[in-house]
């Protein structure tokens, strides 16, 4: 029996919905305590449109691209990410025989997080600094590891929304979903944090990467040969290997029960070193 957290989101899950499902819940189902850290971007862009919200999208000094979020597209969040999509992931989990539980970070204040106050972005036009406000987008400051550990010894499975809950200012907020599984990962920490992609794992020159330590992957970010996407869940995962998690794997979500392929090692294995 291991303790692992599986996060997947953007066409990775809305591509593989059944799959990965199927897969967290053969995982449980083995004995394994899971936590399935989801994220659903797509799916939210979706009903933005529908509702007429522009997403938009920053980039900041390292690269590294993530979602801006608005009070309005917050809302949208929250309905999407811990309504919709927490729901029908449950009910498919209840339906392969696991005892899932939906959660956002509020529930049980199991994420907290501080509202981001001004963000440092590359302006698209210039290539500049440049200096906006924060919007509805936060920073992890805690996870209440022992509600997850009452919840996984009770013979649940925690299904995480990133929407993590501020103290101070007592409002929602949207967290990076990498972040998030990186953060409960370390928090309990994990036997293994498995990382669910649209790829095969961290391609370098056209190969996939078989294994990695963590230095090694702290000089690639350095030297800036991860592409926009990779390199936040590299950094996310590094993070999470110096807090405890034995190993973290990179994996394709699309091969059949790809949870179990993951814990065997298929994919980008980052281990500490």
């Amino acid at each position: 029996m291991v303790t692992v957290v599986v996060k997947a989101g953007g066409r990775a899950l809305m591509n593989n919905l059944e799959n990965i499902v199927s897969s967290v819940a053969a995982a449980a189902q083995q004995g394994h305590r899971v936590v399935f850290v989801h994220g659903g971007g797509d799916l939210v862009t979706e009903y933005e449109k529908r509702l007429g919200v522009e997403p938009r999208f920053v980039v900041s000094p390292q690269g590294i691209r993530s979602r801006y979020t608005t009070e309005e597209e917050l809302e949208v969040f929250v309905m999407v990410l811990g309504g919709l999509l927490n729901k029908r992931i449950c009910s498919r989990l209840a339906k392969l025989g696991a005892r899932p539980i939906g959660l956002t970070g509020v529930d049980g204040l199991v994420l907290q997080a501080e509202r981001k106050k001004r963000i440092v972005i590359l302006d698209p036009e210039t290539g500049r600094k440049r200096v906006v406000p924060g919007g509805y987008t936060g920073r992890i400051t805690s996870v209440d590891k022992d509600f997850l550990w009452r919840l996984l010894s009770d013979g649940y499975t925690p299904v995480l929304a990133p929407i993590a809950y501020d103290p101070g200012e007592g409002v929602l907020l949207n967290v990076d979903g990498d972040q998030a599984a990186a953060r409960v990962a370390g928090a309990l920490p994990a036997d293994a944090l498995i990382v669910l992609t649209d790829v095969d794992g961290l391609i370098l020159d056209g190969q996939v990467v078989k294994k990695l330590t963590t230095s090694e992957a702290e000089k690639l970010l350095e030297e800036g040969k991860i592409g926009p996407g990779m390199n936040r869940k590299i950094h996310e995962i590094i993070r999470a290997i110096d807090q405890g998690v034995k190993y973290a794997v990179i994996t394709n979500a699309a091969h059949p029960d790809p949870v179990q392929r993951g814990l065997e090692g298929h994919g980008t294995v980052i281990e500490q070193g």
